[in-house]
């Protein structure tokens, strides 16, 4: 069922567990995350950044899409439809067009401009009853065009935007999307813990998870993160077990090629590896 992302953070932050968002790039994406969901009895966080909403012919067409898998699917654990590093103008579209959380990244305003645009945003989402994520200090590497140097939020900026009332908040740690190059230096807890210190019960956000070593995951979410974004390793195992049907020669065998069995190895190592994070997050049997 598609809620807002409000309570399910509220108990993973109470709960110490973090709840995933993973991000879908077409309907196997969203069918596989669903699907373990269900399985694994965990909420989850759909996550769609612009240029995945684009490629899917808009965010009208993806929360239609998701709404009606849901149902189709007798989807009963809670599920949030979320706008991932939105810009001013797709968070009021992602508003509108029936998503049930956004995510306002101001992160590249000064953070006055960060403030007054959150805030009105707010203002809007709350109005709507849909949850509204903020981020303060970039997250390193590039996503979907959105390009940060990975610096560490400043714990007394989070706080101003923790204060305007968002439901969740994502603070640089120097964590990055991505591969994490070998010379990553790891996330720096300490600022970690003086954010929390600063904002409370507030969730935290994690975002560029894939890569991030299990014990690392944990002490995050000792720390108060409550949501942990997984991207790319979906779409390295995607990628991986489509090549390896491909490189055996399956597609060319009987009807090998029609796409339901071209892309079914993938989509079940999707599958394999959200729950594995589920696992690894906690939230199995969270729902």
């Amino acid at each position: 069922m598609l809620v807002s992302a409000k309570e399910m953070l509220d108990k993973a932050k109470a709960g110490h567990y973090a709840v995933g968002q993973f991000n879908i790039n077409n309907l196997e994406w969203t069918k596989a995350i669903l699907l373990t969901a269900e399985e694994c009895k965990s909420p989850v966080i759909l996550g769609v950044s612009e240029g995945a909403g684009k490629y899917m012919t808009g965010f009208k067409t993806v929360a239609a899409m998701v709404k009606a898998m849901d149902e189709s699917l007798g989807i009963t654990v809670p599920v949030a439809l979320h706008l991932d590093h939105g810009t001013y103008d797709g968070t009021k579209a992602c508003i509108e067009a029936g998503f049930t959380s956004v995510m306002f990244d101001g992160s590249s305003y000064n953070i006055d401009e960060n403030v007054a645009k959150t805030k009105e945003l707010v203002e809007l989402a709350h109005k709507n009853g849909i949850s509204i994520e903020a981020e303060v200090g970039a997250i390193g590497g590039e996503e979907d065009g959105v390009v940060g140097a990975g610096e560490c939020a400043d714990p007394d900026e989070c706080k101003m935007v923790a204060d305007l009332g968002v439901d969740m908040l994502a603070a640089g740690i120097g964590n990055i999307h991505g591969v994490y190059p070998d010379n990553w230096a790891g996330l720096s807890f300490e600022t970690l813990d003086a954010i929390q210190q600063k904002t409370g019960s507030m969730p935290l956000v994690l975002h560029g998870g894939t890569g991030i070593p299990d014990d690392m995951i944990a002490k995050a979410i000792d720390l108060g993160v409550s949501k942990i974004n997984v991207n790319t390793e979906c779409q390295l195992v995607f990628a991986e077990e489509t090549r390896k049907y491909i490189e055996a020669g399956k597609d060319k065998q009987g009807k090998g090629f029609d796409p339901r069995k071209l892309l079914a190895p993938g989509t079940e190592a999707i599958k394999a590896k959200v729950k594995e994070k589920m696992e690894l997050f906690g939230s199995v049997g969270k729902a």
